[in-house]
Protein backbone atom coordinates (compact mmCIF):
# COMPACT_ATOMS: atom_id res chain seq x y z
CA UNK A 1 0.00 0.00 0.00
CA UNK A 2 1.44 3.25 -1.09
CA UNK A 3 1.35 5.89 1.35
CA UNK A 4 0.38 9.41 0.10
CA UNK A 5 2.10 12.67 0.51
CA UNK A 6 -0.77 14.65 2.42
CA UNK A 7 -0.76 11.37 4.61
CA UNK A 8 2.92 11.40 5.28
CA UNK A 9 2.22 15.35 6.17
CA UNK A 10 -0.49 14.52 8.25
CA UNK A 11 1.54 11.47 10.50
CA UNK A 12 4.72 14.42 10.48
CA UNK A 13 2.46 16.76 12.60
CA UNK A 14 1.30 13.90 15.10
CA UNK A 15 4.91 13.14 15.35
CA UNK A 16 6.32 16.73 16.09
CA UNK A 17 3.90 17.06 18.57
CA UNK A 18 5.84 14.92 21.16
CA UNK A 19 9.15 17.17 20.02
CA UNK A 20 7.30 20.58 20.65
CA UNK A 21 6.01 19.22 23.98
CA UNK A 22 9.75 19.02 25.11
CA UNK A 23 10.94 21.84 23.57
CA UNK A 24 8.37 23.96 25.45
CA UNK A 25 10.48 22.92 28.55
CA UNK A 26 13.78 24.16 27.50
CA UNK A 27 14.98 27.24 28.88
CA UNK A 28 15.23 30.98 27.96
CA UNK A 29 15.28 31.81 24.30
CA UNK A 30 15.37 28.50 22.93
CA UNK A 31 12.28 27.46 24.97
CA UNK A 32 10.51 29.88 23.15
CA UNK A 33 11.69 30.13 19.53
CA UNK A 34 12.13 26.10 19.02
CA UNK A 35 8.31 25.55 20.06
CA UNK A 36 7.48 28.53 18.05
CA UNK A 37 9.11 27.42 14.54
CA UNK A 38 7.91 23.42 15.59
CA UNK A 39 4.29 24.81 15.93
CA UNK A 40 4.19 27.03 13.24
CA UNK A 41 5.81 24.03 10.98
CA UNK A 42 3.35 21.59 11.99
CA UNK A 43 0.38 24.19 11.28
CA UNK A 44 1.47 24.43 8.05
CA UNK A 45 1.71 21.38 7.44
CA UNK A 46 -1.96 21.04 7.90
CA UNK A 47 -2.67 24.07 5.49
CA UNK A 48 -0.04 21.68 2.58
CA UNK A 49 -1.82 18.35 3.43
CA UNK A 50 -5.17 19.28 2.54
CA UNK A 51 -4.16 21.17 -0.58
CA UNK A 52 -1.81 18.77 -1.74
CA UNK A 53 -5.01 16.23 -1.24
CA UNK A 54 -6.84 18.09 -3.17
CA UNK A 55 -5.04 19.53 -5.64
CA UNK A 56 -3.60 15.72 -6.49
CA UNK A 57 -6.57 14.42 -5.95
CA UNK A 58 -5.39 11.88 -3.33
CA UNK A 59 -7.88 12.97 -0.41
CA UNK A 60 -8.32 9.14 1.15
CA UNK A 61 -9.99 7.95 4.11
CA UNK A 62 -6.84 7.80 6.36
CA UNK A 63 -6.42 11.78 5.69
CA UNK A 64 -9.99 12.16 6.70
CA UNK A 65 -10.05 10.45 9.66
CA UNK A 66 -5.89 11.36 10.68
CA UNK A 67 -6.16 14.99 10.00
CA UNK A 68 -8.86 16.45 12.51
CA UNK A 69 -6.86 13.94 14.87
CA UNK A 70 -3.54 15.59 14.31
CA UNK A 71 -5.18 19.12 14.26
CA UNK A 72 -6.58 18.59 18.03
CA UNK A 73 -3.22 17.13 19.49
CA UNK A 74 -1.66 19.78 18.20
CA UNK A 75 -3.68 22.78 19.47
CA UNK A 76 -4.68 20.56 22.66
CA UNK A 77 -1.11 20.28 23.52
CA UNK A 78 -0.14 23.72 22.87
CA UNK A 79 -3.08 25.13 24.70
CA UNK A 80 -2.81 22.91 27.66
CA UNK A 81 0.86 23.85 27.93
CA UNK A 82 0.42 27.64 27.64
CA UNK A 83 -2.36 27.24 31.07
CA UNK A 84 -0.11 25.17 32.51
CA UNK A 85 2.54 27.96 32.25
CA UNK A 86 0.61 30.32 33.03
CA UNK A 87 0.74 32.62 29.59
CA UNK A 88 -3.11 31.61 29.59
CA UNK A 89 -4.71 32.00 32.77
CA UNK A 90 -7.58 34.01 34.91
CA UNK A 91 -10.44 34.28 32.69
CA UNK A 92 -8.31 33.75 29.46
CA UNK A 93 -8.83 29.86 30.56
CA UNK A 94 -12.39 30.27 29.04
CA UNK A 95 -11.09 30.89 25.24
CA UNK A 96 -8.79 28.05 26.33
CA UNK A 97 -11.83 25.85 26.73
CA UNK A 98 -14.63 27.17 24.41
CA UNK A 99 -11.68 26.09 21.69
CA UNK A 100 -10.85 22.81 23.30
CA UNK A 101 -14.85 22.23 23.56
CA UNK A 102 -16.07 23.11 20.39
CA UNK A 103 -13.27 20.30 18.93
CA UNK A 104 -14.56 17.54 20.78
CA UNK A 105 -18.54 18.44 19.76
CA UNK A 106 -17.71 19.06 16.23
CA UNK A 107 -15.64 15.65 16.32
CA UNK A 108 -18.89 13.67 17.90
CA UNK A 109 -20.91 15.52 15.37
CA UNK A 110 -18.67 14.37 12.41
CA UNK A 111 -18.33 10.43 13.63
CA UNK A 112 -22.27 10.99 14.08
CA UNK A 113 -23.12 12.57 10.70
CA UNK A 114 -20.39 10.20 9.07
CA UNK A 115 -22.77 6.78 10.19
CA UNK A 116 -25.44 8.62 8.05
CA UNK A 117 -22.85 8.98 5.19
CA UNK A 118 -23.42 13.18 5.41
CA UNK A 119 -20.70 14.79 5.20
CA UNK A 120 -20.12 18.28 6.31
CA UNK A 121 -17.51 20.61 4.04
CA UNK A 122 -15.21 22.93 6.23
CA UNK A 123 -16.60 26.81 5.54
CA UNK A 124 -14.74 29.51 4.87
CA UNK A 125 -15.24 31.29 7.76
CA UNK A 126 -13.86 27.68 9.93
CA UNK A 127 -10.85 28.26 8.00
CA UNK A 128 -10.43 31.65 9.04
CA UNK A 129 -11.56 30.78 12.60
CA UNK A 130 -8.13 28.11 12.55
CA UNK A 131 -6.34 30.64 11.20
CA UNK A 132 -6.47 33.33 13.83
CA UNK A 133 -6.38 30.28 16.29
CA UNK A 134 -3.14 29.00 15.15
CA UNK A 135 -1.83 32.21 14.83
CA UNK A 136 -2.68 32.98 18.39
CA UNK A 137 -1.35 30.06 19.95
CA UNK A 138 2.02 30.33 18.01
CA UNK A 139 2.06 34.42 19.44
CA UNK A 140 1.76 32.87 22.91
CA UNK A 141 4.05 30.18 22.03
CA UNK A 142 6.77 32.95 21.78
CA UNK A 143 7.00 33.99 25.59
CA UNK A 144 9.42 36.78 26.87
CA UNK A 145 11.49 36.56 23.65
CA UNK A 146 7.92 37.50 21.87
CA UNK A 147 7.26 40.52 24.21
CA UNK A 148 11.32 41.89 23.82
CA UNK A 149 10.09 41.56 20.47
CA UNK A 150 6.78 42.80 19.83
CA UNK A 151 6.51 45.59 22.76
CA UNK A 152 5.00 49.14 21.95
CA UNK A 153 2.49 51.21 23.72
CA UNK A 154 0.37 48.82 25.63
CA UNK A 155 0.69 45.90 23.42
CA UNK A 156 3.26 43.49 23.62
CA UNK A 157 3.34 39.99 22.02
CA UNK A 158 1.21 38.14 24.75
CA UNK A 159 -1.60 40.99 24.90
CA UNK A 160 -1.81 40.56 20.99
CA UNK A 161 -1.84 37.17 21.29
CA UNK A 162 -4.86 36.76 24.38
CA UNK A 163 -6.42 39.29 22.17
CA UNK A 164 -6.31 36.75 18.74
CA UNK A 165 -7.74 33.97 21.25
CA UNK A 166 -10.37 35.65 21.98
CA UNK A 167 -11.44 36.10 18.77
CA UNK A 168 -10.71 32.69 17.27
CA UNK A 169 -12.88 31.73 20.73
CA UNK A 170 -15.88 34.00 19.59
CA UNK A 171 -15.24 32.59 15.73
CA UNK A 172 -15.28 29.33 17.78
CA UNK A 173 -18.84 29.45 19.06
CA UNK A 174 -20.37 30.75 15.67
CA UNK A 175 -18.82 28.27 13.80
CA UNK A 176 -20.11 25.85 16.30
CA UNK A 177 -23.63 26.94 16.24
CA UNK A 178 -23.07 26.79 12.62
CA UNK A 179 -21.90 23.22 11.87
CA UNK A 180 -24.45 22.24 14.77
CA UNK A 181 -27.19 23.67 13.12
CA UNK A 182 -26.63 22.73 10.08
CA UNK A 183 -25.91 18.75 11.24
CA UNK A 184 -29.15 18.68 13.37
CA UNK A 185 -31.28 20.01 10.46
CA UNK A 186 -29.44 17.17 7.90
CA UNK A 187 -29.78 14.01 10.51
CA UNK A 188 -33.58 15.27 11.04
CA UNK A 189 -34.02 15.43 7.44
CA UNK A 190 -32.26 11.78 7.29
CA UNK A 191 -34.79 10.57 9.58
CA UNK A 192 -37.62 12.05 7.78
CA UNK A 193 -37.08 10.22 5.02
CA UNK A 194 -36.17 6.63 6.58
Amino acid sequence: MKIKVPNILTIGRIIIVPIFVLSFYMPGIIGDLVPFFLFIIASFTDFLDGLLARMYKEESRLGELLDPIADKILVSAALILLVMNGIIKNYEVIAAIIILTREILISGLREFLAKKAVSMPVSSLAKFKTFVQMFSIAILLTGETGNALINFQDYNAQTIGIILLWLSAFLTLYTAYDYLAKGIMTAMDDDKQD
